[in-house]
């Protein structure tokens, strides 16, 4: 864990080896303070040397101002190294988030991964700061004041040396506990991150159902999880500051009656003890800072081992070491395929699949609900691996593929559109950053998205919401297909891309694709039969197996579930559609 989050600190060494090398100035001139106060009382004051007292005055001020400039510098590079560290902490992890595949994000909890880059990282900024200044400074510090106590009076700083160890076994025993406190609460901001959200991006569902007293109750839950554990944990730490207060208190009482014994005969000096208590207060105070280096620490425990999962994860779908750079065409070949999203689970998501699919084909894929339709397709750019079995893509394994190339060349308008913050032509241009306006009005001309864009008052230049909430399901299904066209791909995969487009309207983008793309191998997954009745062949689905392939004539004649979802579309009626949905 410490080696990979030490490889975060980057460009920040020079600043994270200044930092404690002024703190260990800073308690140097601390330390020497009062010494010379000291000398300032028992050769000064007493013995009336003016001189001595001008003197060692002088030596304390530059002594202070060297202080206070390491002080200031330890700061000023603490801080930038502490944020430097949490800047590389959030990009690498948003990078290697960039690399997962689909099971790798399975993993994580959208929520989570916010957590992760959000508050765990803030938690390991503060606590890296802490350990470069305080984690330096008060050991360092402690053991100096300590050495120069049993220089002066060995008896009395052993005061100190006992008070030491008790505080020392109580912290431990204090932080243990409070360690497994601190692990869970960060479960419990996942919760509460979840939560919100959910009712933020879900708004509207939420308001059309009036449930936004559940969505309150949910998330004064979530918050009261998280206050409740977070109070469990303060309260642990807290225990702390009476013992601390109690210790201090002691020790100065003790070192107060000892050292006025010794005074009186004659075998300490009054400067000595002054020095003394000056070195009690410094010593517990250190003691004290220390308890709080130990709480912080404690705290990023939790987040540095989450963040180090983010870190530590690698890819489950790599780059083979020498990869095809060039996909020939857009056949397809499912050879013996079986695919598991769990490699526990007993039962296969697909089992023992085999399918092909000539270049340029129009393929329909057709089934119930968790019939694996999505699953098949996925498999084909390569979001997930297969089990078992092989997906070849123009004649090669999907596996021998750049992971680039594969997916410029198969392009996938996934079940779930997403538009992102920018204009229309931002968000085509996903397809091909350097098409021009010209290629981008072809493609929604092709996915019938020119009709509407062309009546919105700024055209392509229309800013699009985050989210896509200014644009209906229809026309955000429509923008999706028009960027996946910009890639010109040899395949294109529709994974029930058109659900929210009117019948006539889906007829039209079908045409389209076969006057324009006709040697784009076109994979077609829908819940309407007149969706893919046009296909060259469709392939129905039942329980992760391809139960039938064939056109609509056949299928209708010979399959009983294409029949079942064909009448049940149409009551029987087969002059449905037969025009492709155009009126």
């Amino acid at each position: 864990m410490l080696k990979t989050l030490g490889k975060q600190i980057k460009e920040f060494k020079r600043d994270s080896i200044l930092t404690p090398c002024f703190m260990i100035l800073e308690v140097i001139m601390e330390t020497l303070i009062p010494l010379l106060m000291g000398s300032i009382i028992n050769e000064g004051v007493e013995a009336g040397n003016m001189q001595h007292i001008y003197l060692m005055g002088g030596a304390m001020l530059v002594t202070a101002l060297v202080s206070l400039y390491a002080g200031a510098m330890g700061g000023k590079y603490g801080a930038r190294a502490s944020t430097g560290f949490a800047k590389n902490l959030r990009e690498a992890m948003y990078e290697n988030i960039q690399t997962f595949s689909f099971a790798n994000i399975d993993k994580f909890s959208t929520a989570g991964l916010v957590t992760r880059l959000t508050t765990d990282v803030s938690n390991l900024q503060n606590a890296y700061q802490m350990i470069l200044r305080m984690c330096i400074r008060a050991p360092f510090s402690l053991i100096i004041a300590m050495a120069a106590s049993f220089f002066v009076s060995p008896r009395i700083a052993s005061i100190y040396l006992i008070a030491v160890l008790i505080l020392g076994t109580v912290l431990i025993i204090i932080m243990r506990f409070a360690m497994k406190y601190f692990s869970h609460l960060f479960e419990k901001y996942d919760a509460l991150n979840e939560s919100t959200q959910e009712n933020i991006s879900a708004a509207r569902v939420v308001k059309a159902y009036v449930r936004e007293d559940y969505e309150i109750d949910k998330f004064k839950k979530a918050s009261g999880d998280v206050h409740d554990l977070g109070l469990k944990a303060e309260k642990m730490v807290i225990l702390s500051s009476p013992f601390m207060q109690a210790t201090v208190y002691i020790c100065i009482l003790l070192i107060s009656w000892v050292g006025a014994h010794m005074i009186v005969s004659e075998e300490l000096q009054v400067g000595d003890l002054s020095t003394l208590l000056a070195y009690c207060m410094n010593i517990l105070m250190n003691l004290m800072m220390l308890s709080m280096v130990f709480v912080m620490i404690t705290m990023s425990m939790a987040s540095a081992k989450r963040v180090c999962e983010v870190l530590n994860e690698e890819t489950t779908i790599k780059n083979p070491e020498n990869p095809v750079m060039e996909v020939k065409d857009g056949s397809i070949v499912f050879d013996h395929v079986t695919f598991r999203y769990n490699e526990n689970s007993e039962t296969p998501v697909l089992d023992d699949i085999n399918l092909k699919i000539a270049s340029g084909e129009t393929i329909g894929i057709l089934g119930g609900t968790g019939s694996s339709k999505t699953s098949l397709v996925n498999l084909i750019s390569r979001l997930y691996d297969v089990s078992q079995g092989s997906v070849l893509v123009g004649g090669r394994d999907v596996r021998d593929y750049d992971l680039e190339v594969l997916r410029n060349q198969v392009s996938v308008v996934l079940q779930k559109n997403e538009l992102f913050s920018g204009t229309i032509l931002d968000n085509l241009r996903w397809g091909d950053e350097s098409a021009s306006e010209e290629d981008c009005v072809r493609a929604c001309k092709m996915a019938c998205a020119d009709e509407f864009i062309e009546k919105m008052p700024e055209g392509y230049n229309t800013r699009i919401e985050q989210g896509g909430t200014n644009v209906s399901g229809g026309q955000k299904q429509r923008l999706c297909i028009a960027r996946a066209l910009l890639k010109k791909p040899k395949v294109l995969i529709l994974d029930d891309s058109t659900s929210a487009v009117d019948t006539a309207t889906d007829a039209k983008i079908r045409k389209a694709f076969a006057e324009e793309i006709p040697g784009t191998t076109k994979l077609i997954i829908a819940q309407r039969i007149s969706s893919v009745m046009h296909a060259d062949r469709i392939i129905v689905m039942n329980d992760g197996k391809v139960d039938d392939v064939g056109n609509h004539e056949e299928l209708l004649g010979r399959n009983a579930i294409y029949r079942e979802i064909y009448e049940a579309q149409t009551g029987g009626n087969r002059d449905f559609d037969e025009n492709g949905g155009e009126h």
